[in-house]
Parts: C-alpha cells; sequence; structure tokens
C-alpha cells in the first residue's frame, strides 16, 4: 500500500491551532471585558465595555466550535483522555459561557436587576477564563493514561499549578480586554484603560515569567527540551518581550490601535512557545499528534468540508468587524 503524499496529520495540527489561536486572541478580549467589569468606572464605561464587543462575542466563540469539532474528527483520542480527565473543568467552562451569553441578552432589558446581569457577566467571564488556563496548565503537567485511556481521578486537574495558570490567562484576558477597550473607547472610559494596562502588563510578565521557571520543575520533558543546551526556542520568549516593550511604549505614547495588536502578538508567541515546548506531544507525556489521529480516510473526508467553511467564518468575521471599526460611544453605541 502505497504512503499518503501528504501528511494529514501535520495539516490538521496547522488547522486546529488555528482555530484555537483565532478564539484565544479574539474571544479573549471580550472575556476580559467580563473580567475588567467589577472595576470599571461607573455603569456608563460597563455600557460602553459591553456595547464594543456585543456585534462579535458570539462569532468570536465559532472558533471554540470549530476547533472543538475538528480535535474529536482528527484526533479522537484527545477526547478520549481529555474528558475524562477535565470533565469537571469543561462543564464549568460551558456553564459559564452559557450564563456570560444569557447575561448579554438580560442586561440590556433590565432595570433593577441590572446589578445581578453584570455580576453573571463579570463571574461567568472569570470563570470561563479560568477553566481555560486550568486545561492549558493539565496540558503542560501532563495525564496519567494506561492502554490508551486516563486513569487518574476526578480532580487531578486542579493542582496547585493549574490554579495558577488558570489566575494567569485571567491576568491575560483582561491585559486583551483594557487593550481593546483604548481601541474602541474615549474620553475618561480611554483614560481608565490607559492606566490600567501597564499594570496588566507587569502582571502577565511575572506570571510568564513564574510559569516559565515552574513549568521544567514538574516536566522533565520540559526541562531536557529548554535546559539540554542551545535551542532556537529562546528566540520565542524574546519576541514574547519584544511585544511587551512595544505594548508599554504605545500606552505611553497614548496611541490606540498598538496596544492591541501587540497584545495580540505577546499571545500568539506564547501559544507557538507551548506548542513547539510540548512538540510532538498532544497528550503528554505518552502520546503523540499521529498516535492520536483518526484514520487518514477520515482526515481526509473532513478536511474537505472545512476547506469551504473556514474561508466563510473567517469573511464573515473580517466583515463583522469592518462594519463594527469605529468608536463606541456613551449612549449611542458604534459610530
Amino acid at each position: 500500500m502505497n504512503a499518503p503524499v501528504f501528511d494529514l496529520t501535520l495539516i490538521w495540527v496547522g488547522i486546529i491551532g488555528f482555530g484555537l489561536v483565532m478564539y484565544v486572541i479574539l474571544d479573549g478580549f471580550d472575556l476580559g471585558q467580563g473580567i475588567l467589569y467589577p472595576f470599571a468606572p461607573d455603569e456608563q464605561a460597563r455600557d460602553v465595555m459591553m456595547n464594543s464587543v456585543a456585534p462579535v462575542w458570539d462569532a468570536n466563540e465559532t472558533w471554540l466550535v470549530l476547533g472543538g469539532a475538528g480535535l474529536l474528527a482528527a484526533f479522537p483520542l484527545v477526547y478520549t483522555v481529555f474528558l475524562p480527565a477535565l470533565y469537571i473543568g469543561v462543564f464549568l467552562m460551558l456553564a459559564a459561557l452559557i450564563f456570560r451569553g444569557v447575561a448579554f441578552e438580560f442586561r440590556f432589558k433590565a432595570n433593577k436587576s441590572r446589578y445581578l446581569w453584570n455580576w453573571a457577566f463579570a463571574g461567568g467571564s472569570f470563570i470561563a477564563t479560568f477553566a481555560q488556563g486550568a486545561v492549558v496548565g493539565t496540558y503542560i503537567q501532563g495525564f496519567e493514561t494506561e492502554n490508551f485511556r486516563y486513569v487518574g481521578g476526578a480532580l487531578d486537574w486542579l493542582t496547585p499549578f493549574t490554579v495558577f495558570t488558570g489566575i494567569g490567562l485571567v491576568v491575560g484576558y483582561a491585559l486583551l480586554g483594557s487593550t481593546w477597550l483604548i481601541l474602541k473607547s474615549e474620553g475618561y472610559i480611554q483614560d481608565w484603560a490607559y492606566k490600567i494596562t501597564p499594570r496588566l502588563l507587569v502582571a502577565v510578565l511575572v506570571i510568564f515569567g513564574i510559569v516559565g521557571i515552574w513549568s521544567p520543575m514538574i516536566d522533565d520533558f520540559l526541562k531536557d527540551r529548554w535546559f539540554s543546551g542551545v535551542t532556537l526556542l529562546w528566540v520565542l520568549p524574546l519576541i514574547t518581550l519584544f511585544f511587551a516593550g512595544w505594548i508599554y511604549r504605545a500606552v505611553k505614547k497614548r496611541q490606540e490601535g498598538y496596544p492591541f495588536v501587540a497584545t495580540l502578538g505577546l499571545f500568539v508567541s506564547t501559544f507557538v512557545a507551548l506548542v513547539f515546548s510540548k512538540w510532538p506531544y498532544v497528550v503528554p507525556p505518552n502520546y503523540t499528534f499521529w498516535d492520536a489521529a483518526s484514520a487518514h480516510e477520515s482526515q481526509l473526508f473532513l478536511l474537505l468540508g472545512l476547506l469551504f467553511v473556514i474561508p466563510f467564518v473567517l469573511m464573515y468575521s473580517a466583515w463583522s468587524y469592518w462594519v463594527f471599526r469605529g468608536k463606541v460611544k456613551a449612549g449611542e453605541g458604534y459610530h
């Protein structure tokens, strides 16, 4: 039997990686609005924050559905291990996203109960983000598996390290949210966003540094990958520091668009560093992407479908952001 001309597994790694990056950077800033919600100057600022993401937030979460469905189809072993290991965390994330979506709709209609929907929006954003960060931490620390199945307990994912990565992502999404608000707001609301962004940036860099030191202490593979001689991986932290410096400089100069663009670069470089740190393992420490992959025929069949879906999602998303490309004015929405 002839070997396949193309390595479809690598193609699927690229597709799912792209979907995850798109979800993190797009849904990250609107989750960040919810995380910052309790700290906003006043109710008018909260109106602006919610209005800035209201037209696009549901489209942002399309990438979560796309990535999740693609992962199930192309790498079914991931679900076999991840879901039993992360049932509680995944449930919390999905429940929080649902609660947050309901808060979007009801807050605009509520009067006396508006404060409850404010807390629902903020709480849903925080819990969903924390759960996502804890999942990332669990991926870093690895899974206890045997014969392609998870054999650990239901709460093994909840460790001091995963709690810390969960909090870290909360701070990271808050940074995305503040730079988005710089781009979309004006007046005293924008001034507030300019004020909190450097503080959030320092917090993110401290957390990234601690995770970078802590990770090799709990995973020998990471220790060998990063510290076994000279490696090109060290370029990635330098790129991350470059984007951090760009954010700080852009905020000091009160530039509106560059802080958000640089924050996107910060997240993408961190994601790339994570992937290459664990490569080629998708279920660490035992199973690679090729171990977890579905049959070649299944990957090819599903790939043909996604080749039509992804361009439409990209066009729809691009059109939405183009239509709502202006500033959000208090009491008026986009203008």
